[in-house]
C-alpha cells in the first residue's frame, strides 16, 4: 500500500517532455508509480486537479551555510517549492576553521543569538547541519576563502607553493567528507588574492573526485571578458568541471558581454571544456556593502576595518578607488542601490541611498560608510542591493539548454531567530518569480523548460542521481503548485513576504506544506554522496 497519491494533476516531469494528466504515488519516501489511470491502493490522496506537479525545485547555489544551523526550517524556501538547497558558494563556506573563534568570521549571515555546535572539520560541520531539522536537503560545497583563511589567514597574499599545497589537501580531505564541490569568490577578499595559479591545483582536486568548481569570476563589468576567459582558463588546466555563477553582466558591462561571454564559453566547449551556468532571475543585484571597500581596506579583523572606516584619510582613499566591485557606486547611481539588510539601520531598509544621503545630510558614500560603521560586529550581515542587470540578458541566458536558475540568497524565516535577516530581494520569491515573471507573463520559456531549470538540470549537474525528477524510484521531493497564480511577493519596502500559489510541498515523500500551509515537519537531509 502506498503512504500517499497525488491524484489527477498535471504532471510536468522536469525533462522537459510535455505534461500530462495523472497520478502519483509515493511510499517509502520514494515515488513508486507514476500512471495516468486511478492508483486506489493508498492509505491517502490528496485530489490535486487544476494543479501542477513537479519535482521539488533545486537552488545550486545559496549561502545558507549558518542561517540552517540558526533555523533549518528553511521557511522562504519550502513556502516557494525549494526542496534542495547547494550551500558554501561564491568561496564562502563554514568550514573547515583552524579555531571556533574563526566560525563567526567565515560564517555568512552568521548570527550570535543563537547557541550551536562547534566543528573544526567540514565532517564536523555537516554533522552540526545534519543535527538542525532541516526543511530542505543540503548539498555543501567547500570554499576557497575559508581555505585559504585557514592557512593564511587575513594576509594580502595569495599563498606561496607549499601553502597552496596545504589548501589542496584540506580540499581533498574536505571532498571524502562530503563537499559536493569546490568554489571561489573572485570578487571578495581573500579571493581578490588568488590567481589561476593558486586555484588550478585545488580545482585538480575537485576534477580527481569529479565534483563541480562553482566560481563567481573576477569581473562582470568593463574586464568581464577576463574574468570569464580567467574562470575558463583555469578550469581547462585543471580538467575540472566548470558552473560560472550567477553569470549575467553588470553595470558597466558593454551591450555584448553576454552574448560576447556565450560565445567564449561555446568555443572553449569545442575544444572539450565542460562548462555550464546560471543566473538570478531578477534585475536586482546583491552583496555585501563591505565588499564596495578595496583589498586593503577588508584585511585583518573587523574591528581593523571599522577604524578605516573612521579615518578620513583612509575613507577618501576608498572613495578614489577606480575599480569598485559596482561601478554603479562610481557613477555615483545611488538612487538605484537601496539598503536591503541592516540590524542597527532597520528604519532605512528599502531606501536608496540618494534617498539616505539626503536624510542624513551628507553625501551618499559617507552614509555608506556610516552604516557600517553603525553596524559593528554586524557589518558582514549588512546588504545592499542594486539595479544592475538586463533582462535581455537573462532571456538571453535562459534560452540555452544548460542554464539553470539560482537565487543567490539565505534560507530564512520572518519569525523566530532569523526574523530580521535578508539574503536578496528575491530571497522569499525567486522560484516564484521565475515562473511568473519569465515563463508565464512573458512565455521566454514554457513551463516545462523552465521546471526543468531548476529541478533535473541542476540535479544532474551537482551529480544527484535520485532527485530533480518525476520518476519512479526517485526520492519524492515534489512540488504542486498553481500555475496561474504563482506568485512572488516581494518588494523592496517588504522583502519578507512569502511566495503565494504553492499548494503543497514534499520532502522526502513527507509533507511539508498541505493546502498552502506550512506542516511542522522538516525531513530534509545533508547529502553526502554523489553520482
Amino acid at each position: 500500500m502506498y503512504d500517499l497519491v497525488l491524484k489527477g494533476g498535471e504532471i510536468v516531469d522536469g525533462t522537459g517532455n510535455e505534461s500530462f494528466i495523472g497520478n502519483v504515488a509515493i511510499a517509502d519516501g520514494l515515488i513508486k508509480e507514476i500512471s495516468s489511470t486511478d492508483i486506489h491502493d493508498t492509505s491517502k490522496t490528496i485530489d490535486v486537479s487544476g494543479l501542477t506537479v513537479s519535482p521539488g525545485f533545486i537552488d545550486m547555489h545559496t549561502h545558507s551555510d549558518f542561517t540552517l544551523i540558526a533555523d533549518g526550517r528553511a521557511e522562504s524556501q519550502v513556502h516557494q517549492g525549494v526542496t534542495t538547497e547547494v550551500i558554501g558558494q561564491c568561496g564562502i563556506s563554514c568550514a573547515p576553521v583552524c579555531s571556533h573563534d574563526n566560525i563567526p568570521m567565515v560564517s555568512p549571515w552568521y548570527t550570535s543569538d543563537i547557541e550551536h555546535d562547534h566543528w573544526h572539520s567540514f565532517s564536523e560541520y555537516l554533522d552540526a547541519l545534519d543535527a538542525s531539522d532541516l526543511g530542505v536537503n543540503v548539498m555543501a560545497f567547500v570554499g576557497h576563502g575559508t581555505i585559504h583563511r585557514a592557512v593564511i589567514g587575513d594576509e594580502l597574499r595569495a599563498g606561496e607553493q607549499d601553502e597552496i599545497a596545504q589548501m589542496a589537501r584540506m580540499v581533498d580531505t574536505a571532498m571524502d567528507e562530503g563537499a559536493g564541490g569546490f568554489s571561489s569568490g573572485l570578487e571578495y577578499f581573500p579571493g581578490i588574492l588568488a590567481s589561476p595559479e593558486h586555484l588550478v591545483p585545488l580545482c585538480e582536486v575537485a576534477a580527481k573526485h569529479n565534483r563541480l568548481y562553482a566560481t563567481h569570476v573576477r569581473n562582470r563589468d568593463t574586464h568581464y571578458d577576463l574574468g570569464f576567459a580567467e574562470a575558463i582558463a583555469t578550469a581547462r588546466q585543471a580538467s575540472a568541471k566548470l558552473q560560472i555563477s550567477h553569470i549575467q553582466p553588470k553595470f558597466g558591462a558593454p551591450d555584448y558581454a553576454m552574448e560576447h561571454t556565450l560565445e567564449m564559453i561555446e568555443l572553449a566547449r569545442k575544444h572539450d571544456a565542460d562548462i555550464a551556468f546560471d543566473i538570478i532571475p531578477h534585475d536586482w543585484a546583491h552583496t555585501l556593502m563591505a565588499a564596495i571597500l578595496p583589498k586593503w581596506a577588508q584585511a585583518g579583523s573587523i574591528d581593523d576595518v571599522l577604524k578605516r572606516l573612521k579615518n578620513s584619510e583612509d575613507r577618501e582613499k576608498i572613495k578614489a578607488n577606480s575599480q569598485p566591485m559596482w561601478l554603479l557606486v562610481k557613477a555615483r547611481r545611488w538612487s538605484d542601490i537601496v539598503l536591503l539588510n541592516a540590524y542597527e539601520n532597520k528604519d532605512l531598509v528599502g531606501a536608496d541611498f540618494e534617498e539616505i544621503g539626503r536624510m542624513r545630510g551628507v553625501d551618499p558614500y559617507d552614509a555608506v560608510f556610516d552604516i557600517l560603521l553603525e553596524e559593528g560586529g554586524n557589518m558582514m550581515g549588512t546588504m545592499w542591493s542594486s539595479k544592475s542587470f538586463r533582462d535581455s540578458d537573462l532571456d538571453l541566458c535562459l534560452q540555452q539548454p544548460e542554464c539553470a536558475v539560482i537565487s543567490d540568497t539565505v534560507a530564512i524565516a520572518n519569525d523566530g531567530v532569523l526574523k530580521d535577516h535578508m539574503g536578496s530581494l528575491s530571497g522569499y520569491g525567486w522560484a516564484a518569480r521565475f515562473l511568473q515573471y519569465y515563463v508565464r507573463d512573458r512565455e521566454v520559456l514554457s513551463l516545462s523548460d523552465g521546471i526543468k531549470k531548476i529541478t533535473s538540470i541542476p540535479a544532474e549537474r551537482l551529480g544527484l542521481p535520485d532527485r530533480g525528477k518525476l520518476k519512479k524510484g526517485f526520492k519524492a521531493d515534489i512540488c504542486v503548485f498553481d500555475k496561474t497564480s504563482i506568485t512572488s511577493n516581494v518588494t523592496a519596502k517588504n522583502p519578507r513576504r512569502y511566495a503565494s500559489g504553492i499548494a503543497h510541498v514534499l520532502v522526502n515523500g513527507q509533507l511539508a506544506m498541505h493546502n498552502g500551509e506550512r506542516q511542522p515537519v522538516n525531513a530534509g537531509c545533508v547529502v553526502r554522496e554523489f553520482a
